[in-house]
């Protein structure tokens, strides 16, 4: 039995420093999902990786490198962060499926079927026609289910989200966005796309990222509680979790990146755009990276559902967010944990006797 309490961070994509990693132990982050590819090639994204080995070499009692379930363990026995990392873009498979078991054999876990715009698999929230999953898209998706590659939709269109819940055999995640009834952005996800994901034992991780909340870098925490509970109600807590999509430190030039990576000319970030407005975010509403797990209540006391609070939704693995991987033969399977983060439903098969 898994002692509860975990601390889970379903996304984040910072200028990653010792400052930073300091902060997480702080907050007592437990896991981390760290985009280590935005539109990267194979190569490029290979680079990312050794850049993180350097980073797990310099400060091991700080972060270490997550592959597995018990890595999440194993991270808060010995006071340190579990950093999984995952591809926000399918730029690092290019047209390549044989990538897929590659980038996961170099620790990926997670990768997005389009980030915004149209890919090679799925299309993203941003086009005028989303023409669902792709016929590679399709086979891509058996590919990362065979070796353990969890789907993430966070960018993706509503028809491609619900194609891909449908096709995948294992539950898939949106990892930051929030319900479009709340705040009607394009990157934050309908009725119908949410109650497609958690049908399948899928997860929403709630996103902070100004652009995706109600009234922007002015939301309030009363709002954003609000917002947890109705969506508890309606779809079950044990289908939620946090993905804050800080990008704490990052400069302009790194959210252009972000934006248009190489598909379109540079053009000047619109005012408030930046990556500075996610801070200032945190900064009104949470309080930066390690305060916003001190929150317990909400403001005043508010629970988000009655019984529960803020840390609870960080301590969902649901359905397998990075600590939620065991080893099998072919693949990492995917777990469930219960609303206290204490009980687990098994979704794939048993971990091997080593």
């Amino acid at each position: 039995m898994r002692q509860p309490g975990f601390r889970i961070d379903g996304l984040q994509y910072a200028n990653w420093s010792e400052k930073i990693f300091r902060q997480l132990r702080a907050g007592g982050v437990d896991a981390i999902h760290v985009t280590i590819a935005y539109h990267e090639n194979f190569r490029e994204t290979v680079l990312n990786f050794e850049r993180w080995n350097r980073w797990f070499e310099q400060y091991p009692d700080l972060i270490m490198r997550g592959l597995w379930a018990g890595d999440v363990d194993i991270a808060r026995e010995t006071g340190r962060t579990a950093v999984f990392f995952g591809f926000q873009n399918p730029s690092p498979i290019e047209d390549d499926i044989g990538l897929v078991e590659i980038l996961h054999t170099l620790g990926a876990r997670f990768m997005q079927l389009s980030y915004n715009n149209q890919s090679l698999l799925a299309t993203g929230c941003y086009e005028a026609e989303d023409a669902g999953i792709t016929r590679m898209g399709r086979q891509v998706i058996k590919e990362m289910n065979r070796v353990g590659l969890v789907i993430d939709m966070s960018h993706s269109g509503d028809r491609s989200t619900i194609e891909a819940a449908e096709i995948s055999e294992r539950p898939i995640t949106i990892t930051h966005a929030n319900p479009f009834e709340w705040s009607p952005a394009l990157r934050n996800k309908t009725d119908a796309v949410i109650q497609a994901v958690v049908a399948g034992g899928g997860m929403l991780g709630f996103s902070l990222y100004p652009h995706h909340l109600k009234g922007k870098s002015d939301c309030s925490l009363q709002s954003f509680c609000d917002m947890i509970a109705r969506t508890a109600e309606k779809y079950g807590a044990e289908s939620l979790g946090i993905g804050s999509d800080l990008c704490q430190d990052q400069p302009d030039s790194i959210v252009e990146w972000m934006r248009v990576g190489r598909w379109k000319q540079r053009a000047r970030l619109r005012r408030g755009l930046c990556c500075r407005a996610g801070v200032s975010t945190y900064a009104a509403l949470v309080r930066g990276q390690p305060r916003f797990w001190q929150y317990r209540d909400g403001p005043e006391g508010h629970r988000p559902q009655r019984g529960r609070n803020l840390w609870d939704y960080g301590r969902q693995l649901v359905p397998f967010f990075p600590g939620q991987f065991w080893r099998s033969e072919r693949a990492i399977e995917p777990l469930m944990v219960s609303q206290a983060g204490q009980n687990l439903r098994r979704v794939g098969g048993a971990k091997p006797k080593s």
